[in-house]
């Protein structure tokens, strides 16, 4: 793709979100969710094959469908209250509507089965952006309509959505299918909270994007998509195949790394609203998160192949620039647990 072409393309993918975030007219909302959708599906297509034309049409049919059925329920709230305003709360059909709408556009369960077949079939760059992007402008309207929301259906896909991130990525061997699932279960935590503490959907989400952006990141950089390639980095990279392991622990929300951190206060907020059996299905069911990451920590860092590399020091000078880049990335994705007492009081 040449340069002028893609900056259009993701200018537009950009104006897209920030006009769904700015916006409170349901229909300048809607618009931007349709900019969003249409120009993201060139970055899902950069490499052009039939596996990233496949992805890209699931993930337009999914879409489309979404943004429809979120326009049947903008409608019948326009008909029922007679105003285009976010801030009018919809009623019981409307909002259950524009919920499904939503879970549709963020890949929650029952509607998740896109996620890991679209992430798989488009590059790790395009991956990215869907993982972490797209995610913003779904969870920015919850946020917003999160006071005339349902809490037993956003509990209930929550919950779902769980459970299939941690049981989908059990027996996969590629990359981009666990981080899926790995998101579709961090979704889940953050709309398990949203009726009771919207600011806390907010913060997890910072953090997420923050492990999945250093994730792809390191992906790259080491050029791995299975966990066969990624268990054959460390004699090629050991500075990066050991950051992979930190974040990916990470992201599994193991303590005392950052990934702890909003599901310990996720947790805390259920438990404070009477949800206990929630809370404790979430905290088991995050537990086959953790084993998958642990099994791809050992199969990397714990079992050492035979190597002819005689280059044992090379990797120290190899991609500087892009790690004084990443630092910040893995400093945030991997050591904000002290700081979880200034995060409860602003909270």
């Amino acid at each position: 793709m040449k340069p002028p072409i893609f900056i259009i393309i993701m200018s537009t993918v950009i104006l897209g979100t920030i006009m769904v975030l700015t916006s409170s007219h349901w229909l300048m909302i809607w618009i931007g969710f349709e900019m969003n959708m249409l120009a993201i599906i060139p970055i899902l297509m950069k490499k052009f094959n039939p596996r990233a034309m496949e992805a890209s049409t699931k993930y337009f049919l999914t879409q489309a469908t979404a943004s429809m059925l979120l326009m049947l329920g903008i409608i019948v709230n326009l008909l029922l209250s007679g105003q285009w305003t976010m801030l009018n709360n919809p009623n019981s059909i409307t909002s259950n509507m524009m919920t499904i709408a939503l879970a549709m556009k963020l890949g929650l369960s029952p509607f998740h089965f896109w996620v890991p077949e679209v992430t798989q079939g488009v590059p790790l760059s395009s991956g990215m952006i869907l993982l972490t992007w797209q995610k913003i402008a779904p969870l920015s309207v919850l946020y917003q309509i999160s006071p005339s929301i349902n809490p037993s259906l956003l509990m209930a896909m929550a919950i779902m959505s769980v459970l299939v991130g941690g049981w989908g990525g059990l027996n996969q061997t590629q990359l981009r299918k666990i981080l899926a699932y790995s998101s579709i279960a961090h979704m889940g935590w953050m709309i398990a909270v949203t009726t009771y503490n919207p600011t806390l959907m907010t913060l997890n989400l910072v953090i997420y994007i923050t492990m999945t952006l250093g994730t792809f990141m390191l992906f790259t950089l080491s050029m791995s998509t299975t966990t066969l390639s990624l268990s054959h980095t460390w004699n090629k990279f050991p500075l990066i195949t050991s950051l992979i392991l930190m974040i990916m622990l990470s992201l599994g929300g193991l303590p005392p790394l950052s990934g702890f951190i909003p599901k310990w206060m996720i947790i805390h907020e259920l438990t404070k609203n009477d949800m206990i059996i929630a809370a404790m299905l979430m905290a088991m069911t995050a537990l086959l998160n953790l084993y998958f990451y642990m099994r791809l920590t050992y199969a990397t860092a714990l079992t050492m192949f035979p190597s002819t590399n005689i280059m044992k020091m090379k990797w120290q000078f190899e991609n500087m620039k892009t790690m004084a880049f990443l630092s910040p990335l893995i400093v945030i994705s991997t050591m904000l647990l002290p700081l979880t007492p200034m995060t409860l009081a602003l909270l």
